[in-house]
Formats: C-alpha cells, sequence, structure tokens
C-alpha cells in the first residue's frame, strides 16, 4: 500500500503553524517531552533522551499508523484521508474565523466547524484514544477508531451553551504554548492525579459545574469556555453535573453573547500555559523555548487558579438562564433556554424569575466587582460599545416570570 496518509498529526499541522512566530527563519516550533525517558547506546549503556529539540511540523504530533485500520490482513486510512480531512479542513477556516479581530458571515456554518472540530480533536489524540478504549472497556483498537466516527458533537452542545470569552494575550510578552491534548480541561477540584477524575487519560468531566475548557486559537488568543452554572453561582458543588447534562441534543447559541475585549497580564498567561502543560500528556510545543517553562516564574497552585478567577468571565452582564425564540416563515416558533431544554420539559427558565438563582449571582457580581473593580473584565458583543463602563452589580430577576 502506499505510504501516503501513513504519517497521522493527531495535531493537524496547519493549528501547529499558527504557533510559529512569522519572524522565525526555519518555520519550527520548540518541541518539549515531558517523559523523555531513555535509550540504549551501542555499548549497551543507558542514557536520557534529550526533552528539548526544535522540528517543524511534519514531526511534531505525529504517529506513524494511528488511524490505519486492519481488517483480515488489509489496511485501510481512509480515517486519515477523508474522515479527518474534512473536519480539519472546515476547522481551519472556523478556528481562523474566531481568532480574528473582525468577524463578517457564516455565523451557524463556523460554530459547527469549530463545535466538531474540538470534539474530534480531543478524542483523536493519543490520550483521548487511551479514554475513549477506557471508557469502551478495553475493546480492540478498529472499534476504537470506528467509534470516533459517532463522537465528533460529542461536545457541541454542552459548549455551545457555555459562556464564551475570548481573551487576548497581546501585550504580554509570553504567548500561549500548545499540547499533544490542545483542547484542555480545567476544573479546581480535580488535580492532575485525582483517583477520581484526572488518572491517567482522563479529564474532569466538562458537564460539571466548575469545568472550564481552555483552547488556544493562536499564539494571542485563548477561547475559555464556562459552564453558565458556574459562571453564575461559583459557590456550588464543583463536581455536580450543570443542569440538562444530556450529550446528544441540539443547542442555540447567541454571537452577541460572546465576550472579548479582556487583555491578560504575563501573569495570567504563564498561569494558563501551566494549565495546559500539566494536563498534556506528553508533550508541550511553542514559538519560543523560554514560554514551554512558565513554572520558572513561579508554580501555580491548582486550586489557586480557580480561587484567583482567572478563568471566570465577569459576571456582571450575565443572566441564570435565559430564553431564545425563534421564528419561521409562516407564523412557526420554537424556543430553547440556555440549558437546552425545551417549553414544557421540567426546569425550562426555572431561574430566570426564581430569587433563589439571582441571590448568588448578585453576591459574585458584588465580590467580583471589589476585587477587580468597576470596569467591565471583557463585555459581551451587544456591550461592547460600552466596554468603558462600570459594571453594575445590581441586576436582578424580571418582575415578571419568562
Amino acid at each position: 500500500m502506499s505510504a501516503e496518509y501513513r504519517n497521522n498529526h493527531y495535531v493537524p499541522q496547519w493549528y501547529q503553524r499558527r504557533f510559529i512566530p512569522g519572524d522565525a527563519p526555519d518555520r519550527e516550533l520548540f518541541l518539549l517531552d515531558l517523559k523523555p525517558g531513555t535509550l540504549k547506546t551501542d555499548t549497551g549503556r543507558k542514557v536520557k533522551r534529550k526533552a528539548l529539540r526544535r522540528t517543524g511540523t511534519r514531526r511534531c504530533f505525529s504517529i506513524d499508523d494511528l488511524y490505519t485500520t486492519r481488517l483480515e490482513g488489509v489496511e485501510s486510512r481512509e480515517l486519515e484521508k477523508t474522515f479527518f480531512g474534512e473536519i480539519d479542513r472546515r476547522g481551519q477556516r472556523a478556528v481562523e474565523w474566531f481568532a480574528a479581530d473582525g468577524w463578517d458571515g457564516m455565523y451557524e456554518e463556523v460554530l459547527q466547524d469549530l463545535m466538531i472540530f474540538m470534539s474530534t480533536q480531543k478524542v483523536r489524540t493519543p490520550k483521548g484514544l487511551d479514554w475513549l478504549q477506557g471508557v469502551r472497556r478495553g475493546r480492540r483498537r478498529e472499534d476504537v477508531l470506528a467509534a470516533m466516527g459517532h463522537l465528533r458533537s460529542l461536545y457541541g452542545a454542552i459548549w455551545a451553551e457555555c459562556v464564551w470569552q475570548i481573551v487576548d494575550a497581546a501585550e504580554s510578552p509570553t504567548k500561549f504554548i500548545i499540547s499533544d491534548h490542545p483542547v484542555t480541561v480545567y476544573n479546581h477540584a480535580c488535580a492532575p492525579g485525582n483517583p477520581l477524575y484526572t488518572r491517567g487519560a482522563n479529564d474532569p468531566d466538562i458537564r460539571f459545574h466548575a469545568t472550564h475548557t481552555i483552547f488556544p486559537l493562536s499564539p494571542d488568543r485563548l477561547l475559555i469556555l464556562t459552564n453558565r452554572s458556574w459562571a453564575c453561582n461559583p459557590y456550588r458543588p464543583p463536581t455536580e453535573p450543570r443542569p440538562n447534562p444530556n450529550l446528544f441534543r441540539a443547542a442555540m447559541f447567541n454571537f452577541l453573547e460572546i465576550h472579548q475585549g479582556r487583555q491578560l497580564s504575563e501573569a495570567d498567561v504563564l498561569a494558563i500555559n501551566q494549565l495546559i502543560k500539566l494536563r498534556a500528556y506528553r508533550y508541550v510545543a511553542g514559538g519560543k523555548e523560554e514560554w514551554l517553562y512558565p513554572e520558572r516564574h513561579g508554580k501555580i497552585g491548582w486550586r489557586e487558579v480557580g480561587e484567583t478567577a482567572l478563568l471566570m468571565p465577569d459576571p456582571r452582564p450575565l443572566t441564570p438562564n435565559s430564553e431564545i425564540i425563534i421564528g419561521y416563515e409562516g407564523g412557526a416558533t420554537s424556543a430553547m433556554d440556555a440549558y437546552g431544554r425545551l417549553p414544557g420539559q421540567p426546569g425550562y427558565t426555572q431561574e430566570m424569575a426564581a430569587e433563589g438563582d439571582w441571590a448568588p449571582l448578585r453576591r459574585w457580581q458584588n465580590e467580583f466587582e471589589k476585587r477587580f473593580g468597576a470596569d467591565l473584565r471583557g463585555a459581551p458583543w451587544d456591550r461592547q460599545r460600552h466596554s468603558g463602563q462600570r459594571g453594575s452589580a445590581h441586576t436582578g430577576p424580571p418582575t415578571t416570570p419568562g
């Protein structure tokens, strides 16, 4: 069989190239092996492998025949050629769109493409495949690879219902790094090595209240997804599931609610890079060698990241729930609340008028303002024109339900 499509990149080359500095003459990344191990010399002596090297994208985050399937002695590389090829092509356009300064057109399409790309990206890495094999109880490799085709939208509904932030590192001399598992999951109650949630290839469930998903879009831009239930009420049990945690279902998304305009300090970027490095499976890569060692500037405390609200969106523009109503030609309508529940389903919009759900939000809004000041720390699209306005900590429930 031809060697074409044999060198399988579990992190696409186009994505890697986004993190190579524009002035790098050789167009290479610095790649750090966190588990370099040893090798045996010709004389039989064991020596430690070199942990750091510079490499082009062809040999970075790749394994030969990672996605090659074999059935009765016949090899197939269709998964790499057809399945990942289309997802990566559309995913590249979506990542570029969300990382850009100005957005225009293709809203629904780019959202779907990004969610499919990120869901697939989370499963296609060695860490993701090991996790999938574990949850499928050790089934053979061909079965695990076949399952990826059914999981390309696994996390889309939950992520679409998160509070979205696109934060900026333009003012920081240190830029974002990437790992061999670029879709990074953080929950302050699930430190690395936690026997219940993070041992081996496991990540905290994205449906836990306090789970954040972080995904570098470029060296200067980072997407942070936070469950609305946590963004509005960080006093909940962090490892309990958010409302309506069902995975395979429809969801609605409002582009006007994406928080933008937040500039990160270098200390913020260093802390985020440590999270990325701590949740990597074996490798991290970046445009400069020093960016791969953020812990040299001071190690983070795992829980401290949560306690400092580094990943949290500004709660002052938020409500505990919302309702989206869509009208169609002919007069028909449909509706869904912020947790994907439909009219008539248990809990539909219940948080919108209940004082018990607004009280913790008001408490958190007041606490946030005392910590970070009156100006909004990033704001949704529909408040960007007031980006310098003082944030109000006195929002409350509507006077009438709904």
